[in-house]
């Protein structure tokens, strides 16, 4: 499926698929004219090890809470993760492949949220694998807002 951004963003790709130049560079970001924005990144299935489902939340991959620096690499195993919402998967994706998450804009979730309701701000912090959960506190990472709690649609606003 192609989207207006010149990408496939259902599309798994291989690290041979990046070496043959494809155009697309770890972490690297396309903006859509509908104000939608995607991340390129490599998932990481983590100790679970927890599947890439599209339309699940990805955290950044950060083993024993180090990312050591790494913010292109994601998974949504939360207890690998850095406790930071990284976009919402836009592929199935195996362990080690390569695909697109969405950082910006609205969207459309696979699960239900854990709680909350139109207007919460939402985090990874309290969250299960692949969800967001309500922020708490105030040091919570805001990563998006539920637009509709119901319909599992929100406003992602992931760091880049």
């Amino acid at each position: 499926m192609s989207h207006r951004i010149g990408v496939e963003l259902t599309r798994a790709y291989t690290s041979a698929d990046i070496e043959e130049g494809r155009g697309f560079k770890l972490g690297e970001v396309h903006r859509a004219q509908d104000g939608k924005a995607y991340k390129f990144v490599q998932y990481d299935t983590g100790s679970g090890p927890v599947a890439a489902v599209a339309g699940n939340i990805a955290y950044y991959y950060a083993p024993g809470g180090t990312s050591a620096g790494a913010t292109s690499v994601v998974t949504s195993d939360l207890s690998d993760s850095a406790g930071l919402g990284a976009g919402v998967l836009q592929a199935v994706l195996a362990d080690g492949e390569y695909g697109w998450i969405q950082i910006r804009g609205a969207a459309t979730i696979t699960p239900a949220l854990t709680a909350g309701a139109d207007g919460n701000a939402l985090t990874a912090v309290g969250a299960t694998d692949g969800t967001l959960d309500v922020s708490a506190l105030v040091t919570d990472a805001v990563v998006a807002y539920a637009v509709d709690a119901s319909a599992k649609i929100i406003m992602c606003a992931f760091p880049e």
